[in-house]
């Protein structure tokens, strides 16, 4: 868990989604889609579509976009036949990857993430290759203002997560995946709705990344997750103290 706070926490001192933010909103519209198309179109009982348009809400997706996506999800008009993909590979120094995407064209995605791998001293291996390597889990986030650690921690607990860590003004809960729905909503009677919330690959063990295979493992998840197909990258990497302070900078 620490080495998947590390690696994103390294990402958000960047500003890496700050500066897409345009390409941000079209990936959380294609989960609004999907999440649409999948169940009902109310987020009172679609549990995916509520988590998708709390993270439209949170990220800033305007109003009238996220009506649009569940329109569209809903079989309103034309739409695409988005699918759920997942490709794995290792990256710069041996680290573990795991990518997640929605795309309506598997070989065009398969094709890119590929060429992303082989251009930044990586190789894409076959679904299953790195997999073992990480437990499929949720992730519930919330910042930190007005919630302390020990609160935070006592109702997490209390509603059957496994962990909750705090680190860089976010309390990040862990659950099974079984009990991430009712965590999540355990949560957000008592706090109201999390920041973001998410199934996830987290690392079951990291692994030690020097400062030049640190730099050369950024590059390629920065042009992973500039493609337009894939909506998160996952890594079994940690830094040192000196490596992170030099990424984040």
């Amino acid at each position: 868990m620490a080495g998947h706070s590390q690696f994103k926490n390294i990402m958000r001192r960047k500003g890496a989604q700050d500066a897409k933010r345009a390409k941000v909103f079209t990936k959380i519209a294609r989960e609004i889609i999907v999440a649409a198309r999948a169940g009902q179109p109310d987020i009172n009982f679609n549990a995916k579509l509520r988590s998708a348009v709390i993270k439209a809400r949170t990220a800033g997706l305007p109003k009238d976009r996220i009506e649009a996506a569940i329109s569209k999800g809903s079989g309103a008009g034309d739409s695409e036949n988005y699918e759920t993909v997942r490709y794995e590979g290792y990256g710069p120094g041996g680290v573990a990857i795991v990518i997640e995407a929605l795309t309506d064209n598997r070989n065009r995605t398969a094709a890119e993430v590929r060429s992303a791998f082989t251009k930044h001293h990586g190789n894409m291996g076959e679904t299953g290759s790195v997999g073992f390597m990480f437990e499929h889990c949720g992730l519930i986030e919330y910042p930190t203002e007005n919630i302390t650690e020990e609160g935070m921690l006592e109702a997490a607990i209390e509603a059957g997560a496994e962990n909750c860590e705090t680190a860089d003004g976010v309390h990040v809960v862990t659950t099974s995946m079984e009990q991430f729905g009712p965590v999540r909503d355990a949560l957000a009677e008592r706090f109201g709705d999390a920041a973001s919330t998410k199934l996830a690959w987290v690392a079951k063990t990291t692994a030690p990344v020097e400062a030049d295979d640190a730099e050369k493992l950024m590059g390629l998840v920065e042009v992973l997750e500039d493609n337009d197909d894939v909506q998160d990258v996952f890594t079994n990497a940690e830094f040192g103290d000196d490596v992170a302070a030099k990424l984040s900078a």
